[in-house]
């Protein structure tokens, strides 16, 4: 099972333009998408799908994603507002106010949270969210689990953009995953880089943005005192391919770029490629 995963859109960052920078970068990430073989089983769009929490630009979302492929499955983040969503994509059903649900196709089962509060830039998850949580854990104990949300529960090391590990919704989500080895994962965003790091026995995997990314900036921040130091830089978008090999999760990164060629399967690398599979087992 591939699940392709784009991430932190920020459509209608300048109002009112269709052909905006950041649509232009969505494009790129979409069109390097449905160029892959073979084509993901599905997409994530893990949250901050616009930038104003607008209808206009939710319109121009689902403008930007009909055609494709493969289905599209919503998770919401900071810069999002529930209603306006709802207005536009009524399929995308709230439950208790909240957009969580299931994704039972294929062979892995995906959880879908949100971990919106509107008007806070962190992350939030209420009990009655982590009671969904358990209650549908608890549905499904045997069934291998990915969790897909927009922030990560974790310390990244960017100051501004940092997660408190002491914050009440990163202990009452660890409560509700902790002692269950049928999760096999946890995938968001809202960093706008590419992490990976093991919280609570669990693999967490941070998607690079199609906007632009946040510069690695690992020094400590003072809120009175501008440093200077660079805070988004204009890297290529990008997007994550997560490949359920039956197993494991196996996580990749890519940029929607051309990648320069220097080496291709062709005859005068034929005897390498036979040898490296035959040194495999059978």
């Amino acid at each position: 099972m591939l699940v392709a995963q784009i991430t932190d859109i920020h459509l209608g960052f300048e109002p009112d333009t269709p052909g905006e920078f950041n649509r232009q970068r969505l494009d790129r990430a979409l069109a390097a998408l449905t160029a892959l073989d073979p084509l993901p089983d599905l997409m994530l769009a893990t949250g901050d799908l616009v930038d104003r929490g607008d209808v206009d630009s939710y319109r121009r979302l689902r403008e930007a994603f009909a055609g494709l492929p493969f289905p599209v499955h919503y998770a919401l983040g900071n810069h999002d507002v529930r209603r306006n969503f709802a207005q536009v994509f009524p399929e995308a059903a709230l439950i208790d106010g909240f957009l969580q649900y299931v994704i039972e196709t294929g062979p892995l089962r995906l959880v879908v949270l949100d971990t919106l509060q509107e008007g806070r830039h962190g992350g939030a998850f209420c009990e009655r969210r982590a009671r969904w949580l358990r209650d549908t854990l608890d549905a499904a104990p045997e069934r291998n689990t990915l969790i897909v949300q927009h922030h990560p529960p974790v310390e990244t090391g960017i100051a501004w953009m940092n997660t408190d590990p002491a914050e009440p919704w990163v202990h009452r989500l660890a409560d509700c995953l902790r002692g269950r080895p049928n999760v096999v994962g946890l995938v968001c965003g809202h960093i706008h880089r590419a992490i990976v790091t093991r919280w609570e026995g669990v693999t967490v995997a941070t998607c690079p943005s199609t906007a632009p990314q946040v510069a690695l900036e690992l020094l400590p921040i003072d809120p009175e005192r501008p440093d200077g130091r660079p805070l988004i830089v204009a890297d290529p978008p990008a997007y994550a391919l997560h490949w359920w090999n039956g197993r494991e999760l196996i996580t990749h990164f890519d940029t929607a770029e051309d990648h320069e060629v220097l080496a291709s399967y062709d005859d005068d690398l034929k005897d390498m490629i036979a040898n490296m599979l035959a040194e495999r087992p059978v």
